[in-house]
């Protein structure tokens, strides 16, 4: 048995056209959706990241403001730059690249972002939604895993899913979205015990730790038939790598995601998705 490829590039390009066709007539309601992206410092990744952002956003009609800021810049001028575009009508979404410089406190300044035009979801507001099933703007990461296995028709009613994650970013508002959807989620991180056996008894695996150092999944690790999404990246003599050991996984599971091509590409796209809900939200039609 070899696993069938959840193929992020062909659910993120069906997404995208869908997108691309509600642009197209709030252009005709003279709504032009509009994110702006915020860059502080001058990290390789982060530069790389933004740039693909806006490159994608550009190219199914999304308006983009680019703004890039010196790593030094001090915490009243970002506040209030965030402020402005708060205030402004033509901006429907606002995300600030992470992680941010070490002077400068994340959560003070997520949370000065108008909840709704977060459309990274991470405010204190939205989570908070969220864990009520109540949130229009969801994390990226995590939506984008959701309708992964929604185009793929993976159960989840009942299903064991194993999250070895708990961030704000990733493993937390996933084990919402997955209990919402009538999942048994574990969540594992760096002092859970004994998680091999927790892995061997789960039915969907998803792993987000991206240093192969601490973690690597391999095929002894996972029951037959079962579903390994792979959030984690790496690079490793230049390659860029997830946490899972593709070759030898693929080989006993029913499905996995591949790294590159997975879930990286539906981050993005749901990125795109939340800035046009927004619009919508503050510009009803």
């Amino acid at each position: 048995m070899t696993a069938k490829i959840l193929d992020g590039i062909l659910v993120s390009q069906s997404i995208k056209d869908k997108l691309q066709k509600e642009i197209a007539v709030l252009a005709e309601n003279n709504l032009y959706p509009c994110l702006a992206t915020i860059l502080i410092g001058d990290d390789p990744p982060s530069k790389s990241y933004i740039n693909n952002k806006q490159k994608v956003a550009n190219s199914i009609g999304i308006k983009t403001l680019d703004y890039r800021l010196k790593g030094e810049i001090k915490q009243q001028e970002l506040s209030d730059l965030i402020n402005k575009l708060n205030n402004d009508k033509s901006v429907h979404g606002i995300l600030i690249q992470l992680p941010l410089e070490k002077h400068l406190d994340k959560f003070h300044i997520l949370n000065l972002i108008d909840p709704r035009k977060d459309v990274d979801g991470l405010t204190f507001f939205n989570s908070g939604l969220l864990f009520n099933n109540k949130s229009d703007l969801i994390p990226c990461t995590p939506m984008g895993v959701m309708e992964l296995l929604n185009y793929y028709n993976i159960n989840l009613d009942g299903a064991t899913v194993t999250i070895i994650n708990r961030s704000n970013l990733v493993g937390k508002p996933l084990s919402s979205l997955l209990l919402e959807k009538n999942s048994t989620v574990i969540v594992c991180h760096s002092h859970t015990k004994n998680l091999n056996n927790l892995l061997q008894y789960s039915d969907i695996i998803i792993t987000a730790v991206g240093d192969r150092n601490k973690f690597k999944l391999t095929g002894n690790m996972v029951k037959e038939n079962s579903t390994v999404i792979d959030i984690g990246t790496c690079r490793v003599n230049g390659k860029l790598l997830g946490d899972v050991d593709f070759e030898e996984v693929k080989e006993k599971t029913a499905y996995i995601t591949p790294v590159p091509g997975g879930v990286g590409p539906m981050t993005i796209t749901m990125l795109l998705k939340n800035t046009v809900k927004a619009a919508k939200l503050l510009n009803p039609i």
